[in-house]
């Protein structure tokens, strides 16, 4: 199973009012595990950018000044994408910014069908709960450390961690899957996996009684019991 875990910057909050697209990122994963291909592409949006986007992803007129348009690089991002599942946090926005750049190219649009929104998940999950990527990350352990400002493909790369949390965690399925055994690249990093510890340690089932009665009658096998080595 082919998932794109994606994300994107725009100029603001509303394509309806010319706010455009300046940055795609996404992660591709097989499985449920990242197989290590990656989608970036920064846009030239046609527009100003206003400060309060700006102070968001830090991308400002100068830099996007020399990069593609949206329309050169349309196809290569559905190429990416292909027929697989999106993953999303905050779904509608992404897609409905997407859609408004496909449709002003004539390509077609993304059906709201493809996408999970990892929001809704998170919310459903943790009633009450902040379910900021940020929130999340800090829920599961995620190190975002690196995250001063948002950026399409680091975001991407966070959300795919803490969807695969929200989902159950990292679960190897130990090569049952017959897809995954013609993917030599999902293959290697299942084989690569391992656990992570426990956050927190679980407590010990044996109660001191025990432990004091296992002690004792090790005590009187006497000095050559192999079980002396283990206390």
């Amino acid at each position: 199973m082919r998932e794109i875990v994606l994300d994107t910057e725009t100029t603001g909050f509303e394509p309806s009012e010319g706010d455009r697209i300046v940055e795609i990122g996404a992660v591709e994963l097989f499985n449920h595990l990242p197989t290590g291909k990656t989608y970036h592409q920064y846009i030239n949006p046609e527009r100003m950018m206003p400060k309060e986007a700006f102070d968001v992803h830090g991308l400002g007129d100068d830099f996007l000044r020399d990069k593609p348009v949206f329309r050169s690089i349309a196809q290569a991002f559905l190429d990416f994408i292909g027929d697989s599942q999106l993953i999303i946090h905050n779904a509608s926005f992404d897609m409905k910014f997407l859609n408004a750049e496909l449709a002003a190219v004539n390509l077609p649009s993304l059906p709201m069908t493809r996408a999970t929104d990892t929001l809704m998940i998170a919310r459903r999950k943790f009633p009450g709960s902040p379910a900021t990527l940020d929130a999340l990350c800090r829920r599961f352990g995620v190190d975002n450390s690196g995250r001063e400002k948002h950026g399409a493909l680091l975001d991407s790369e966070l959300l795919a961690e803490v969807y695969l949390e929200l989902v159950g965690g990292r679960q190897p399925d130990f090569g049952l899957n017959p897809t995954q055994q013609s993917n030599p690249t999902a293959t290697k990093i299942a084989s690569d996996w391992r656990p992570r510890p426990r956050p927190i340690p679980l407590p010990p089932r044996l109660t001191e009684a025990e432990s004091a009665a296992h002690i004792a009658f090790i005590e009187k096998i006497g000095a050559a019991a192999i079980w002396k080595k283990r206390l």
